[in-house]
């Protein structure tokens, strides 16, 4: 599974990427703003294309999602290819996030217009990432109108099934993958979890040889990272918090302990011999 990081944050970028586990950055214009803003309230002089600039930059390797804005086919369609042509050229690892439906009500008249431009964007060859997935049959328009990403958004449908049932919580509070019981198992039309919506976009994808790869987007723990994996999503999106934490476990880091303290001292004057002769074996040069 891939891991693109959740962030806009210039050190968090470069972070992930010295891990060498980096293969993609999601940002939106919230975590754009918040980035820019903050250097400047630290007396930094950067605007926001400038920014964009380095952040693509910092990113060269991999693929980064920046976002429209606009409600309306046209002004998708319109923002995508400027964002395409104004900031891929400097890395060329651009992809649009386009909303899977930017209607602002039930009763607009405009669900469409999201993978109406959705597909206007795919017929010029611009990769887009269908955004704002809460259902399975919203990643199958996505990604029957071109999507090379489809998203759905784990934590988010999570939280909404735990507001449903007015419950208090945390949004960092582990959801059962299989559903939480109470009584009868909470769902939102059939389903259960995040997790499940995550999986049931990966098997209707795979089904009809779609080629669109799931994206699970709004993980808030490693537990879940682990779950979207075992679901079959090709990528995850995850902040910088939870990317930290995945390597972590109490017995890991007693067992270091046991080994760092276990070591005789022959074993480590092996190490100490070779940098005193400047051997050339790799690593000692």
């Amino acid at each position: 599974m891939k891991i693109f990081l959740d962030s806009a944050e210039l050190e968090e970028v470069e972070l992930a990427a010295s891990y060498g586990i980096l293969d993609g950055v999601t940002t939106n214009p919230s975590l754009i703003k918040k980035a820019v803003s903050s250097r400047q309230q630290r007396g930094e002089d950067v605007d926001l294309q400038a920014y964009l600039h380095k952040l693509l930059e910092t990113a060269a390797d991999v693929p980064v999602s920046l976002e429209v804005i606009g409600t309306r086919r046209e002004e998708i369609e319109k923002e995508g290819i400027f964002l395409f042509g104004q900031f891929n050229p400097i890395a060329d690892n651009v992809t649009i996030k386009v909303p899977v439906n930017p209607a602002l009500s039930e009763d607009g008249d405009n669900h469409y217009a999201g993978v109406e431009a959705i597909k206007a964007l795919a017929d010029r060859g611009i990769p887009v990432n269908c955004t704002l997935v809460f259902t399975p049959e919203q990643a199958l328009l996505g990604a029957k109108a071109g999507a090379s990403i489809v998203s759905p958004f784990a934590g988010r449908l999570d939280d909404y099934l735990r507001e449903q049932n007015k419950q208090i919580f945390d949004k960092k509070d582990y959801f059962p993958a299989d559903g939480l019981k109470q009584g009868d198992v909470l769902d939102d039309n059939g389903l259960v979890s995040g997790i499940d919506l995550v999986g049931q976009c990966v098997d209707i994808l795979a089904e009809f040889g779609l080629a669109a790869e799931v994206l699970a987007a709004s993980l808030r723990n490693t537990r879940q990272v682990r779950e979207a994996a075992l679901a079959g999503a090709q990528i995850a999106t995850l902040p910088f918090e939870v990317i930290s934490r995945l390597l972590v476990h109490p017995k890991t880091i007693e067992g270091m302990q046991g080994f760092t303290r276990d070591v005789v001292p022959e074993y480590a004057r092996l190490f100490e011999e070779k940098k005193e002769k400047g051997s050339r074996i790799q690593g000692f040069e």
